[in-house]
């Protein structure tokens, strides 16, 4: 059991990283937190967050550590032959051939480039540019290497496979013109500003492991974030109950389109 107030550690790490820890359910969260400290041979929060201060691998291990990062292409994929059939052909029938699409919470790259790809059959290669954010730097710089092991791509198309991937050992490198319509960029679901008139926001299963007020708060930016009939895609695990009070209409488990 790790000693200290776990309050005051929490302030000790929004002061350092402007993640508030209070965000999160508390009961996993602590659980990941506290094996992590024991890891690091600690076994009080003061002498851990003094650590995080003074050591920058420990910084970064905590800050990849705290963040949920489990992503494969094409997850779901009967979701994404939706988005495939109705969801992106209404997209360009509605705002153009250059859609603006932000991928929040984009873990380690899979979910923007699995974008890129599946946009790729409706509009030319060359419109294509998707916003993909995430809090943890470390995954965003994989994310931007661009490796990932054959069951993280098990869901791409075969012909995206044998068109955008190289087999680099036991691993698949996607290739750069893929990577090249993806931006990648720091951002705190629960503090920065968020970029207005999107056509379409995927974030998926990241807001299971918020509190209902903070999940409350994102699907509220994410409505003033998109554009009128725009489209919010999100994971199998997650729900917006009261979607009608915040403008959406639910199209199905996944999908909410904005409509006020």
């Amino acid at each position: 059991m790790v000693k200290g107030d776990y309050e005051e550690f929490k302030k000790s790490v929004f002061a350092l990283t402007k993640i508030d820890l209070s965000a999160y359910k508390e009961k996993q969260m602590r659980r990941r937190i506290d094996s992590l400290v024991e890891k690091n041979g600690f076994d009080n929060y003061p002498d851990y967050a003094k650590a995080l201060k003074a050591n920058k691998d420990i910084f970064d291990e905590f800050i990849n550590f705290i963040t949920i990062n489990v992503s494969e292409f094409y997850r779901n994929p009967e979701e994404w032959k939706n988005l495939d059939k109705t969801y992106f052909p209404e997209i360009i029938k509605k705002f153009g051939q250059r859609p603006k699409i932000w991928s929040a919470a984009c873990s380690t790259g899979d979910e923007p480039y699995s974008l890129v790809m599946a946009l790729s059959k409706h509009i030319p290669m060359a419109n294509i540019k998707i916003n993909a954010t995430d809090l943890d730097k470390t995954v965003m710089a994989k994310a931007k290497v661009g490796l990932y092991n054959a069951k993280s791509i098990a869901g791409v198309p075969d012909e995206f496979k044998k068109k955008y991937f190289t087999q680099v050992g036991p691993s698949f490198q996607i290739s750069d013109e893929i990577k090249s319509h993806v931006t990648f960029k720091e951002h705190n679901l629960l503090k920065d500003r968020y970029d207005t008139n999107y056509d379409m926001i995927i974030c998926r299963n990241v807001l299971i492991y918020f509190t209902e007020e903070a999940k409350d708060q994102v699907f509220r930016k994410f409505a003033a974030s998109l554009k009128k009939g725009g489209i919010l895609f999100i994971g199998s695990t997650e729900q917006i109950m009261n979607y009608k009070d915040m403008g959406y209409a639910r199209r199905s488990s996944f999908f909410y389109e904005k409509v006020e």
